[in-house]
């Protein structure tokens, strides 16, 4: 994702203290470009740093499985986090956010049916 300057104090209190990702300790990139590294499970998330023409990502986005969807919709939405309903997946239940630059974030959780549960 990307993100325009001077934004990384805001990207670690969103990522790091709302979504529960945790910050990753790295180096100063050699090229100068800056930006914050969060891990989630395996995955990574990098947001660069962009000093001219930012464009907030909607269509490209990161998407991240989650337990309890319910519970991190209320966790959200009590934080004044907008919450936009995804059009239905089969087999998940997701909802989208948009990060304080405006960068979509999909959270989805597998639902599990009560036939197959346990199988």
């Amino acid at each position: 994702m990307e993100a325009p300057a001077g934004c990384e104090g805001a990207a670690r209190a969103f990522s790091g203290v709302l979504l529960r990702v945790s910050k990753v300790a790295t180096t100063a990139n050699p090229e100068g470009h800056g930006g914050v590294w969060f891990t989630c499970g395996a995955q990574q998330i990098h947001i660069s740093i962009v000093t001219e023409g930012f464009v907030p990502r909607r269509k490209g986005h990161p998407t991240l499985e989650v337990r309890d969807l319910a519970g991190w919709r209320s966790k959200l939405a009590a934080a004044n986090v907008a919450i936009t309903e995804d059009e239905p997946l089969p087999g998940w239940s997701r909802c989208s956010i948009a990060d304080p630059e405006g960068n979509r974030i999909e959270r989805i959780e597998r639902v599990t049916h009560p036939r197959t549960a346990g199988a």
